[in-house]
Parts: structure tokens; sequence; C-alpha cells
């Protein structure tokens, strides 16, 4: 880490569309609460508004220190912003792009150097493709970071959570806890399904986040641990 930053993470999930970003955004949050200057990043970021806007981009911007992120240029936060909301690679390939780990690595070591705290939030899954550079866990490996694994709780989420902690353990990264997050309100079993991730899960259950119509990051902050709280 720079010389200010004390703490970073490297949040990625189950599967696509499970709360990535809403994690992300309480992580930063419960930074922000402890005096931290804390910003997120999204290195790769795919489907933008009419306005050039990506929602996780701009989710991770409102949960940042705002004096901090007043200073930054949009690419610092979010390197690569791909215009359709499809796999990155594709996305990158439509327009011409190859989404290439240096600019992804200088862009962290200038926010490293502003923060204390930064939270870096990867694309979908955990080995989502992204380049000639490899797969969205290969750049988890480069970035180094402790991992916090966001599990959209939904049928098959146990078989995704465990192959996910292998694949974190098989690049050297730690996995330094997970969070349960309740996408499908009629999920059966829900909480069974959670007691067996707490046997097979090697990292401490930071929070489980209940149904929530519009992500609140405020209300989820509540509901979180940071995963050095839970080492005090």
């Amino acid at each position: 880490m720079g010389s200010n930053t004390r703490c970073a993470l490297f949040v990625t999930g189950t599967d696509t569309g499970v709360g990535k970003t809403l994690v992300s955004c309480a992580l930063l949050r419960r930074y922000g609460r402890r005096g931290l200057v804390a910003i997120g990043m999204k290195p790769v970021a795919a489907g933008l508004d009419d306005d050039g806007l990506n929602d996780d981009v701009e989710a991770l911007r409102g949960a940042s220190s705002p004096a901090l992120v007043a200073l930054l240029e949009p690419t610092q936060m979010n390197p690569y912003a791909l215009r359709q909301p499809i796999a990155p690679h594709l996305a990158a390939a439509a327009e011409g792009v190859e989404i290439r780990f240096p600019s992804i690595l200088s862009a962290y070591d200038a926010l490293r150097r502003q923060a204390d705290a930064i939270v870096v939030e990867g694309v979908g899954g955990f080995r989502v493709p992204l380049g000639p550079d490899g797969d969205s866990a290969d750049l988890a490996a480069r970035i180094d970071l402790p991992v916090i694994l966001v599990v959209g709780l939904r049928l098959g989420c146990i078989n995704h959570a465990l192959l996910t902690q292998e694949a974190i353990a098989a690049r050297g990264l730690q996995l330094a806890g997970w969070v349960a997050n309740r996408i499908d309100p009629q999920m059966a079993q829900s909480d069974a399904n959670i007691t067996t991730l707490r046997q097979h899960l090697t990292a401490p259950l930071l929070g489980i986040l209940p149904f929530m119509a519009e992500p609140d990051s405020e209300k989820a902050a509540d509901l979180l641990r940071l995963p050095e709280e839970i080492a005090a």
C-alpha cells in the first residue's frame, strides 16, 4: 500500500447482480464513519446511460469521501467505462478498446497515495474475461488485496461461493470475509444455506443483508462489519 492508504479491499461476487456495489458502498461508508478518507474504485464498468455515466461508479462516488472525489479525474476511479451492458471483453471489443492492467494499476497507485482506505469493486463474478492481460481474477492477483466475497442468496449460491473461494485461494489471495445478501426474497431455506456457507467458507461472515427493493448503502453499513473490526 501507499504512504497514505491504511486499509484496502477487493470486492468480488458469486455472480453478477449479487450486490457487489451495495456492499462496496457500505464498506466505504463504514471507513468514512471511522474518520478515514475513503475512495471507491471500479476498474472496469460496462453499461453507460445517455450521459455517459455508470450506475455502479456513481454509487461508489457517492459513498466515497467528497473532498477527495472532487479532486479526482473520472478515469482514476473508473479507468475503463464501456458503453454496452454486456461482458466487458465483448463491450471493449465493440469499441475497439483493449482492457490492459498497467493503466488500471497506475490509477490504483494514484488513489492509494491520496486515500486512507480504498475499496476496489470487481466486475461480474471472480473470473470474468477482461482482455490480453487476463481475467478479473488475474487483475485481483495483480492488485493483491484481501478479498471480500458477496454471496447472493439464491439457488446455487453454495456451489458458486465454494468454487469462488477455491479460485481466490488458487491465486494466493486472502479471503478476508464474506457477506450474505438476500437478493431473492422467495428463496427457500435461506437461513439453512447461510449456516452451510458458514461451515464451509474459511473467512468470517461480515454481515447478512436483507432484501432491498432499493439498495441503501447507509442501511447496509449499519449491518456490516469491516474485517479489521472482527479481528479486533
